[in-house]
C-alpha cells in the first residue's frame, strides 16, 4: 500500500523511541521508504545507526551541519517526503509545534514543511492531561495536524492512563489511511458509532445494547478508501478501529458538542445508538436502597436529535448526511418516515428485534433508503455490509 511513498520520521526523545524502530520495519516491509531524523534526546534512547540499518538510509540529527546545509537541507528534508510522522510525539515537541519554534531540526522541519504531519503522542499521562498540554493538541488539530494515539495502559513510570504511544501496527493503519490514494482521498467523514450512557447516578446509567462494531467497520472502511475519518465513539465494546482520529464520549449532549467540533465535514454517518432519554436529576452520590421505602422515581427529558441537527444545518450541512434506524417493526417503513422527519440523505434500517442475533452481533442484515426507494441488501457480516456503504457513499461523493 506504501509503495513508492516516502516518510520522514521524526523520533522525539521518549522511552517509546524505540517501538518506532519497529514502525520503520512496518513500513518498508509495506513498501514505504523512512527516512529518519533524531532529536538530540531520542538518541538518548536510540541510536542512529539502529534507525540507519533499518531504514537502509541515512539518519538526520544536527540542524547546522556543514554537509547537509550546503544546500539548505532542512528545507528539502521537509518537502521530499510524502507524509511527516512525528512518532514519539512528546510533550515537548507538541508545544514548539504548536508555538511554532524552530530551534533544532526536528522542530524547524516541522515549520518548513508543506507536506501533511501525522503525530503520535507519548508522555507521562499528568503531562497528556495538563490543560498545557490539551491546548497545544486542540491547537494542532485546528492547524490540520492529524493524530494517532495515545493509547491508555501502564506507564513505564508505573502511573496508568492515557499516554502510551499508539502501537506501531496503528501508527502504520494510519499513515496508510493518509496517503491513500482511494476514491475518498481528501475527503473528511465524520461517523457516530456506539452507545451513550446517561448517569442516573455515579454507578447506573441509562444505556442500550450497541456494541458499536457496525459503526467501527464503516470507519475502518472509509479510512481504507484514502477518507479522513473523525470517528466519535459512546463506551462501545467493540475496540475502536485503527487509522481513524478517535473523539471519545459518553453522553448524547457530549456527542453533539463532539460533532459540532469536528465540523466542517464532506459526509457524516450517524451509526451510533444515541439514547433517546436523559436523566434531569442525575445524583451526585449513589442511590441507595432502603427496606420497605418506594423505588425512587427518575425524572427524564429528552435528549438532543443528533442526525436531525446536522441534517437540517442552514451553513456547513455535510454533502451527504446518513442515518440509521433499529427497528423491530414496520421498519421499512418507519425508517422511510425518520428519513423525511430528520431531513437527511440516506438511512439504514436494520431489524434489531431479539430473534434476529443483530444487535451485538456480528452480521447485518440492512435497507438503505434514499429519495428514489428503498435498496435491501442481504445478511452479510458487519464489514461486509460497511464496505459497501463505504463504496456507495465514495460514488455519491464523486
Amino acid at each position: 500500500m506504501l509503495q513508492g511513498k516516502r516518510i520522514l520520521l521524526i523520533i522525539g526523545g521518549g522511552i517509546a523511541a524505540y517501538k518506532s524502530l519497529e514502525l520503520i520495519r512496518l513500513i518498508r516491509r509495506d513498501g514505504g521508504a523512512v527516512t529518519p531524523v533524531l532529536t538530540k534526546s531520542a538518541e538518548q534512547f536510540v541510536t542512529p545507526l539502529s534507525a540507519s540499518a533499518l531504514a537502509g538510509d541515512k539518519v538526520f540529527t544536527h540542524l547546522f551541519d556543514l554537509t547537509d546545509e550546503a544546500e539548505m537541507g532542512h528545507i528539502e528534508l521537509s518537502r521530499s517526503a510524502d507524509l511527516v510522522v512525528v512518532a514519539p510525539a512528546t510533550a515537548d515537541l507538541m508545544a514548539k509545534m504548536a508555538g511554532g519554534h524552530a530551534n533544532d531540526l526536528a522542530s524547524t522541519l516541522l515549520l518548513a514543511t508543506d507536506t501533511p504531519v501525522l503525530v503520535a503522542p507519548s508522555m507521562n499521562v499528568r503531562m497528556w492531561l495538563h490543560p498545557a498540554n490539551q491546548r497545544n493538541v486542540s491547537m494542532l488539530a485546528q492547524d490540520g495536524i492529524r493524530r494517532v494515539g495515545p493509547d491508555e495502559g501502564d506507564m513505564a513510570c508505573g502511573e496508568f492512563g492515557p499516554g502510551r504511544m499508539a502501537e506501531p501496527t496503528a501508527i502504520l493503519a494510519a499513515i496508510q489511511a493518509m496517503i491513500s490514494d482511494g476514491p475518498l482521498s481528501g475527503r473528511h467523514v465524520l461517523v457516530t458509532s456506539g452507545p451513550t450512557h446517561e448517569p442516573i447516578d455515579p454507578v447506573r446509567y441509562l444505556a442500550n445494547r450497541s456494541s458499536g462494531q457496525q459503526g467501527n467497520a464503516i470507519a475502518s472502511a472509509l479510512a481504507a478508501l484514502g477518507a479522513r475519518v473523525t470517528f466519535i465513539t459512546g463506551p462501545a465494546s467493540a475496540a475502536a478501529p485503527l487509522g481513524v482520529d478517535v473523539v471519545p464520549v459518553q453522553t448524547a449532549v457530549e456527542m453533539l458538542k463532539a460533532v459540532k467540533a469536528a465540523m466542517p465535514a464532506d459526509a457524516a454517518v450517524f451509526a451510533a445508538a444515541v439514547a433517546d432519554w436523559r436523566v434531569t436529576d442525575a445524583a451526585s452520590g449513589k442511590i441507595k436502597k432502603a427496606a420497605g421505602s418506594a423505588p425512587p422515581s427518575l425524572s427524564l427529558a429528552e435528549n438532543p436529535d443528533i442526525l436531525a441537527t446536522v441534517a437540517q444545518m442552514e451553513t456547513g450541512r455535510p454533502r451527504l448526511v446518513v442515518g440509521f434506524a433499529a427497528e423491530t417493526d414496520d421498519v421499512i417503513e418507519n425508517a422511510t418516515q425518520k428519513r423525511t422527519r430528520k431531513g437527511c440523505d440516506w438511512i439504514v434500517a436494520n431489524d434489531v428485534s431479539p430473534e434476529t442475533g443483530i444487535m451485538g452481533g456480528q452480521e447485518n442484515a440492512v435497507t438503505v433508503i434514499d429519495e428514489t426507494g428503498a435498496e435491501s441488501w442481504p445478511r452479510t457480516s458487519k464489514e461486509d455490509v460497511a464496505r459497501k456503504l463505504a463504496e456507495r457513499i465514495a460514488a455519491a461523493l464523486g
